[in-house]
């Protein structure tokens, strides 16, 4: 959704110039505040003589691994795993904001298992390498006239990055990318391959599609793919208000939706897509980073007063449509993202959807520094084991912070409302739910760590974040 900067400052100049009267005092003392957290560090972690560096893609996980392997084949992959008798986490693109990957031990980047290595062209199945990105993926599979039904809203993560955490689109009637799995081949704990099929293992299956890679490191995926489609895009802005009581019959309306409120504006972007046949124009040029630029120097500028700041983006932001574009799904559907963040989000059951919405709305505005726009987005359910969606229709709320900036108040602030809603973390995203809390909202949870230590018994994928997901001892 593309705000012109040029616009932006103009009817902010045009309000200040209209008599509104800005208190010296204050206006001063907040532009003289600095936003950033103290903890942030953008550098890599100082590694000891003999050991590796390693974060993850905003720097808050970080990690000194005695060795980062890179193996070219699943054979190399194996020795690695039973080779040692330390720790052992996999890695791809560290699109995670939890902990999922951080080791003292080896770390395993799979993106040399790469690439589509098979399709059946009457059936549609594709077999792909776990570390393939989702862009590589997307553009093979339009190679050969296929694609995914559905794909996140970013495309730098790896399969089995994407998969292993319920990565996930939008659209009430699409499932998460994980429920396109017909089988996987996986390194265990002992350096076994396994190919694992709901015909071969069912349990094992259930579990492995969101694994959280606490079963074994993931080498290759076949996929369930459709034939590749074309999608109309249509972006809008509209006060939030009036976007919220027409949610639900937007979301039966249209293929893809989802929406994006800009706090301390009262406004909203919904962003359909649908089917589209016939000629194409082509997604054009996105102003996203600009338009953050924009929020963010509104924040700088007048953040210390709600109505003013209110005021300045009411009369800037365009209404109406103001994106109406025709392409290929892939090309649509996902992006990468150069301006990095921190997120927090939650998947609510349906029903209290909007009722959750409306409370994280009204308590993040407590909060004059917030900026970042939330992202709203539906999904239908499926029933891996650990999915976040096998208790019904979803509604997700994704808050995010600026890189350098301050993001406790997600724990102390929202991730509370979430919880009191029957919400359910995204695993890749910042929460800090333990065994018990997760024991509660997952019927299969225990099935899970019972087959966990079936396969790992010593606990060799074990890292701190997932001891404390199992509620496992952990000795580094």
């Amino acid at each position: 959704m593309a705000v012109s900067r040029r616009t932006m400052l103009l009817a902010g100049g045009a309000v200040v110039a209209g008599g509104v009267a800005i208190p010296t005092g204050r206006h001063l003392t907040w532009g003289g505040r600095d936003f950033t957290r103290a903890d942030y560090n953008p550098d890599y972690p100082d590694a000891p003589a003999g050991e590796e560096s390693w974060m993850n893609w905003s720097g808050v996980e970080r990690a000194t691994p005695q060795a980062i392997n890179l193996p070219v084949s699943e054979d190399e992959l194996s020795a690695l795993i039973a080779g040692t008798n330390g720790r052992v986490r996999p890695f791809g693109s560290g699109h995670s904001f939890s902990g999922l990957v951080p080791s003292e031990g080896m770390m395993v980047d799979v993106s040399r298992l790469t690439g589509m290595k098979s399709i059946d062209a009457e059936t549609g199945v594709a077999v792909f390498g776990a570390g393939t990105r989702l862009f590589q993926m997307a553009t093979e599979l339009a190679g050969v006239g296929r694609a995914l039904p559905n794909l996140p809203d970013i495309d730098v993560q790896t399969l089995a990055g994407s998969f292993s955490t319920a990565t996930h689109g939008t659209g009430e009637t699409l499932t998460a990318l994980h429920d396109h799995i017909l089988g996987f081949r996986m390194v265990t704990a002992n350096g076994d391959i396994l190919d694992v099929t709901p015909e071969s293992d069912a349990d094992l299956f259930a579990a492995g599609r969101v694994s959280l890679g606490a079963l074994g490191v993931m080498t290759q995926y076949m996929l369930r793919t459709v034939p590749a489609f074309n999608l109309r895009r249509t972006v809008w802005v509209e006060r939030i208000e009036t976007l919220m009581e027409r949610a639900e019959d937007l979301a039966q309306q249209h293929r893809n939706f989802e929406f994006y409120y800009f706090p301390h504006t009262g406004y909203a972007a919904g962003i359909s897509h649908d089917l589209h046949e016939g000629p194409i124009t082509g997604k054009g040029e996105t102003e996203d980073d600009s338009t953050l630029e924009e929020l963010k120097a509104l924040r700088n500028t007048v953040g210390w007063s709600p109505w003013l700041r209110r005021k300045i983006i009411g009369a800037a932001l365009p209404k109406g449509v103001v994106e109406d574009v025709s392409d290929n799904s892939y090309k649509l559907l996902a992006t990468t993202r150069p301006i990095k963040f921190n997120e927090m989000e939650y998947h609510l059951p349906r029903a209290n959807g909007l009722k959750g919405l409306r409370e994280v709305i009204a308590k993040l505005e407590q909060r004059k520094d917030v900026f970042f726009p939330m992202e709203v987005r539906l999904i239908a359910p499926d029933d891996a084991w650990l999915s976040p969606f096998n208790n019904g229709p979803s509604m997700s709320i994704a808050i995010h912070a600026a890189v350098d900036e301050p993001y406790d108040y997600f724990f102390s602030d929202i991730e509370p409302l979430h919880r009191a809603n029957g919400g359910r973390p995204h695993w890749g995203k910042h929460h800090s739910l333990g065994r018990d809390e997760l024991a509660a909202l997952y019927p299969k949870f225990g099935d899970f760590m019972t087959l966990r230590r079936e396969m790992d018994p010593a606990g060799k994928f074990l890292n701190p974040h997932l001891a404390k997901l199992f509620g496992e001892p952990f000795d580094a």
